[in-house]
């Protein structure tokens, strides 16, 4: 049996925990033969738990109204006796990130040394000018393709802190900056090195200040998911990749060369990241089939939320690669406009959240024109999750499609090529189709 410090456990008021590693793999480090790894994966597992839960308090404290000294029906009444009208005198200055590095110096006290200030040089340190460089792209893909400044809409600084502590195994979003570990050197290299961890890291801000997920068995695999999504539009928009050209791997090259794996996760085929004999096999389902039903708590990954998340991965894959093109311009803007809409239930499930997306794509294109079509429904029962899609569509239309692409910017068009791409796509994988829904 592992040592008893080796389980976090969840405290007493229910604060869970999130990060880009999973609990799973750094147990299986700490039991690792080399001294220095499982050193490395115990601190990490031990550093973790007050972190994360700083986290999740200040996350629950970003979507409370803030309160002032005036009784809130008092300005009501105050206001009901201004007749008069005021002029107000506004400045629109252009929307820019504003970004500031820090060096822990491999302590554990955030958020440690300034060393790089928005807009100043590069510096000498390469994880410095990573985790600059990875949140101005996070930023960017934010204000470029949903005209959002920053993970709050307004702004909000962007601070990170590198080198914290010694080896640390991991990543994480305290609730207001970037933490970053330099990895122990033998299975995982520095996490700055990856533009999607710091996205999917940052996505859990953007969360935060909207739908704010619970982070507990089906929301909080959703609440992963979400920043999978969020790291990969990242990724993807800096480097210019198409959904078909991605390679949709979350935390690829995060690995050393001794792991047997390519990334972390795979948004396009769950379960086929990794399977090397110290850290064992991506235990990802893609499909309702294999859902892993776990037991709420810290030990089981709260209830499997880096596990089960492999299921809408895998349903915003086939969306993207269905609809084609940059991923962020149309089923990115569905899971944005998803996510940020009002109401969202913090404890929503897979079939809800996939419902809201069908709701989001009808409002942004219209009902009627097909755009909407590639969201998921959950079919009768909890067996599996399916794809909705129309009847009438055949292989034919899909190959027509691809050799004479139809103009995106109609939306007649575009549907037609959703459906038949998406309706093929479910024959492909043996992903059954509920055409009474369509």
């Amino acid at each position: 049996m592992p040592p008893n410090h080796l389980s976090p456990a969840a405290t007493p008021n229910g604060i869970h925990r999130c990060s880009i590693l999973p609990t799973y793999l750094l147990r299986r480090l700490a039991l690792d033969d080399d001294p220095h790894v499982a050193d490395v994966a115990q601190r990490t597992i031990g550093f973790d738990t007050p972190w994360r839960e700083r986290r999740i308090v200040v996350a629950e404290r970003t979507q409370r109204k803030p309160r002032g000294l005036v009784p809130p029906d008092m300005v009501r009444r105050a206001k009901a006796l201004d007749a008069g009208k005021r002029v107000q005198v506004t400045a629109t200055l252009p929307a820019a990130p504003e970004r500031s590095i820090h060096d822990a110096n491999h302590s554990t006290s955030l958020p440690g040394q300034l060393v790089r200030a928005e807009g100043a040089d590069p510096a000498d340190d390469v994880a410095v000018n990573e985790a600059y460089d990875g949140l101005g792209a996070t930023w960017s893909l934010l204000w470029t393709a949903y005209q959002r400044d920053s993970l709050d809409g307004k702004g909000l600084p962007l601070v990170a802190t590198v080198h914290f502590d010694r080896g640390y195994d991991n990543a994480f979003w305290d609730g207001t900056q970037m933490v970053f570990g330099d990895g122990d050197g033998v299975y995982f290299d520095g996490f700055t090195s990856c533009i999607d961890v710091i996205g999917h890291e940052l996505a859990h801000g953007l969360t935060q200040y909207t739908a704010g997920l619970t982070y507990v068995a089906q929301s909080g695999a959703l609440n992963e998911s979400v920043s999978d999504v969020f790291g990969i539009l990242v990724k993807q928009m800096h480097e210019n990749e198409t959904a078909e050209t991605s390679d949709w791997l979350i935390g690829e090259g995060l690995f050393t060369d001794r792991v047997k794996g390519v990334a972390l996760r795979s948004m396009k085929a769950p379960g086929t990241a990794y399977d090397d004999p110290v850290l064992g096999r991506d235990p990802q389902p893609a499909h309702m089939d294999d859902f892993e039903d776990l037991p709420h708590d810290a030990e089981h990954d709260n209830g499997g939320v880096h596990t089960n998340s492999g299921i809408p991965n895998r349903a915003f894959y086939l969306a993207a690669s269905a609809l084609g093109g940059h991923a962020w311009e149309r089923a990115g803007q569905i899971w944005f406009d998803t996510i940020t809409a009002k109401g969202v239930p913090k404890d929503i499930d897979f079939a809800g959240f996939a419902a809201r997306t069908v709701a989001a794509a009808s409002k942004r294109y219209g009902k009627g024109t097909g755009v909407e079509e590639p969201g998921l429904r959950h079919s009768r029962g909890p067996a599996r999750l399916d794809v909705v899609l129309p009847a009438k569509e055949a292989r034919k239309d899909l190959l027509r499609h691809r050799e004479h692409p139809p103009d995106i910017g109609g939306l007649r068009g575009m549907a037609r090529q959703c459906r038949a791409a998406l309706r093929q796509v479910c024959r492909d994988i043996h992903l059954p189709v509920d055409l009474r829904l369509g």
